[in-house]
């Protein structure tokens, strides 16, 4: 088809009582050009005035020119736009088997916003580093869930889920090689550092004794095994998904070990992941009557939930930690946006257990690095492949805490009767 001029690419239409300006790109029909409306930035409307739409048509001719010449001369073989090449990225990773659903839910969640703001049709390429900072501005205006404006974490969860998009695209084609806009922004958004929240060995010894002590006002409803779930949570050290996970099978009362493999329930997080684990004495001493009782159901997990016939992992028992937490004392008001508590059905203040299930983890990290392996402190590394980790970097840099009240020991245990004295009163509070 012969090249047309400028003049001959513009074409009007009446749309809404006004002449509106389109583009004729059909002879870019390789690089997605066609009979498209000239709309100018910021509107949704096509241009009414001529001048503004020979910019716009300039400015996509430029665009279209582009692409025309990577995929000549440069290689780049395919063309797709943000919204097409979004959806088949999200498919391939859940076919790969390699994430998560949970990562796979916050990935679409990230690139939808993505999407919104950058625009369902731009094409791969012509997405710039520039859109990439303008949209990272964008989600850092956005109000937040705690009444604030997004976090820079928050904020590169998204980054990072557009530059993976941009890593896939490279190697099918869709873009150069190396192109990545999101890698190429500087001063990139970061999280906030602060040391997690975690548990001292006598608040850990509190908090069992909580759970083991709770009466259930609804045992149709409530958890039967909180105490042996939160047991196995702090002498273990496991994530959430391997603990609730764990099959009977897992155990060894004969090894004194429990080990965190892959099973049909779950995956593990990473290759280092699986694992094999000591079964502590306080473990082994809360979870026998447990596993050999009469009234535990005669399933395969560990802890299986209870409705319905076929046995399945528990997801969530935060409100049982919540209660539980609220129990032991460990508690507060929840607030609204300025900061002023919120009100129940009752009119009271509501409150809100502070215990959340990654504390047991950092918990089991503190308390094992205060225990002896032979006589001598036991090894940062130990301590780290303990966690499911590859190396003794996340000990020193995220789990490792050290507390006020030292407890050394051969073993890990959270025993009430070793700190009676900086829990009598809150003993006697949860005994009453």
């Amino acid at each position: 088809m012969a090249k047309r001029n400028g003049k001959a690419r513009l074409y009007w239409r009446e749309r809404g009582g006004a002449p509106r300006a389109y583009g004729d790109f059909r002879d870019f029909t390789a690089e997605g050009g066609k009979r498209e409306p000239l709309i100018p930035p910021g509107e949704t409307l096509a241009a009414t005035n001529a001048d503004v739409a020979q910019v716009l048509i300039a400015a996509r001719l430029k665009e279209l020119e582009s692409i025309r010449r990577e995929r000549q001369l440069l290689g780049v073989r395919r063309r797709s736009t943000l919204f097409e090449y979004a959806r088949e990225h999200l498919i391939a990773k859940a076919k790969a088997g390699k994430v998560t659903d949970g990562w796979l839910e916050a990935a679409e969640v990230y690139l939808s916003r993505a999407v919104d703001y950058l625009g369902a049709e731009r094409n791969l390429a012509a997405i710039t580093v520039g859109d990439v900072r303008g949209w990272a501005e964008h989600l850092a205006s956005l109000p937040s869930r705690l009444g604030g404006t997004t976090s820079g974490g928050t904020i590169r969860h998204h980054l990072n889920a557009l530059s993976n998009l941009y890593r896939r695209a490279q190697g099918e084609g869709y873009v150069l090689p190396g192109y990545n806009p999101v890698a190429a922004l500087m001063d990139k958004p970061t999280a906030e550092r602060h040391e997690a929240k975690w548990l001292e060995v006598h608040e850990a010894a509190l908090l069992i004794e909580a759970a083991r002590t709770m009466t259930l006002r609804r045992a149709d409803l409530a958890i039967p095994f909180l105490h042996p779930l939160v047991a196995t949570m702090l002498l273990t050290g496991g994530r959430k998904s391997e603990v609730l996970g764990l099959e009977v099978s897992d155990l060894s009362f004969d090894r004194k070990t429990v080990t965190f493999r892959v099973n049909d329930h779950r995956r593990l997080k990473t290759a280092t992941s699986a694992r094999v684990v000591p079964l502590w004495p306080q473990l082994e001493e809360i979870l026998r009557p447990y596993v050999f009782g009469q009234d535990r159901p005669p399933t395969r997990l560990l802890f299986p939930a209870r409705s319905g016939s076929e046995e399945r992992m528990i997801t969530n028992f935060d409100k049982a930690l919540d209660q539980l937490a609220i129990r032991a004392g460990f508690w507060e008001y929840v607030l609204d946006a300025e900061g002023k508590p919120v009100k129940g059905k009752a009119g009271q203040p509501r409150k809100s257990g502070t215990i959340t299930s990654k504390q047991f983890r950092h918990s089991y990290c503190a308390a094992r690095l205060q225990t002896l392996d032979q006589g001598a402190p036991v090894s940062i590394y130990t301590v780290g492949r303990e966690l499911g980790h590859g190396g003794e970097t996340l000990v020193k840099r995220v789990y490792g805490h050290l507390g006020q009240v030292r407890h050394r020991s051969e073993v890990v245990e959270y025993r009430v009767e070793h700190f009676t004295r900086e829990l009598e009163e809150r003993l006697a509070l949860l005994r009453l």
